[in-house]
């Protein structure tokens, strides 16, 4: 493709999805909109971009965006990482929560719900699923949300970080799929969201976990995406981010921490968020 066209691409998908792509990733531009190109017919980017150009369909557009977004994930990804909510995290909140019984998670860019559900199988585990608990999952993309509405994962995915005692307690056969249970799927609600955007509609919660998001933003989206998170934090609540990722130079108030070998991110209790220390 030209240098213009493809300087216009990355000014487009960064426009639309915040991604910020480097003059060396010509070959991941190329990998993830091959797709595109067939479906739409079109013989080469070049092409793409001449249609992108002359104001096109929401749909051309939400296929472009939706294939440059990365939607890698397994169930309890980075087992280090759910072992510290397991053990630290969890019991904390949990006791914190204990007089109101209710409990309020974000996982931001979901992608098609394995985090979510992880998390919903550890306080299951932990013994407060009958509280007033909600796991909000949000991406950018609706078309991997409704995988995740749908919570039926292939025998593959369920191969991939899940325990075998945890497979037998919390899903069922669907054919040759595997459904996750009803208990779980009513902890968690998925809506589609840009980072980018206010925030204030979520809502408040003790826990947001955003992890490998964060490095596909140049600095500046960074840290208005950090502000706005813990806007949404409850005094006290607890920020995950990738093990890649971290706050310095971003966020002068969240206080660093190590729990169980992982890095986490509290914000203040003197102060507090507009939600208080509910």
């Amino acid at each position: 493709m030209s240098a213009d066209n493809y300087r216009f691409l990355q000014q487009y998908i960064q426009r639309e999805s915040g991604i910020a792509l480097g003059d060396d990733k010509l070959y991941l531009i190329q990998a993830r909109l091959m797709p595109v190109l067939a479906q739409e017919k079109l013989a080469s980017l070049d092409e793409l971009c001449v249609r992108l150009q002359k104001a096109p369909q929401e749909s051309l557009r939400r296929r472009v965006v939706e294939s440059m977004t990365t939607h890698e994930t397994l169930f309890f990804r980075d087992p280090q990482v759910f072992d510290t909510l397991r053990t630290h995290l969890i019991p904390e909140l949990a006791a914190r929560r204990q007089s109101t019984k209710s409990l309020r998670i974000w996982s931001a860019a979901c992608s098609s719900g394995q985090e979510t559900y992880s998390l919903a199988m550890l306080l299951v585990e932990h013994g407060i699923s009958d509280w007033n608990i909600e796991i909000v999952g949000t991406d950018l993309s609706n078309q991997i949300l409704e995988r995740a509405r749908a919570a039926r994962y292939l025998q593959l995915e369920m191969n991939r970080g899940l325990p075998a005692a945890l497979l037998v307690k919390h899903f069922e056969r669907a054919g040759l799929d595997w459904q996750v249970k009803q208990n779980l799927r009513r902890m968690a609600r998925f809506q589609t969201f840009d980072l980018r955007d206010k925030m204030d509609a979520l809502g408040y919660f003790d826990l947001v976990l955003c992890r490998n998001v964060l490095i596909y933003f140049d600095l500046e989206t960074r840290r208005r995406i950090l502000t706005g998170i813990r806007g949404q934090m409850y005094a006290g609540g607890y920020l995950i981010l990738g093990s890649s990722e971290t706050t310095f130079n971003l966020d002068t108030i969240l206080e660093r921490k190590t729990l169980g070998g992982t890095t986490v991110y509290q914000k203040p209790t003197a102060g507090g968020s507009p939600g208080g220390s509910q």
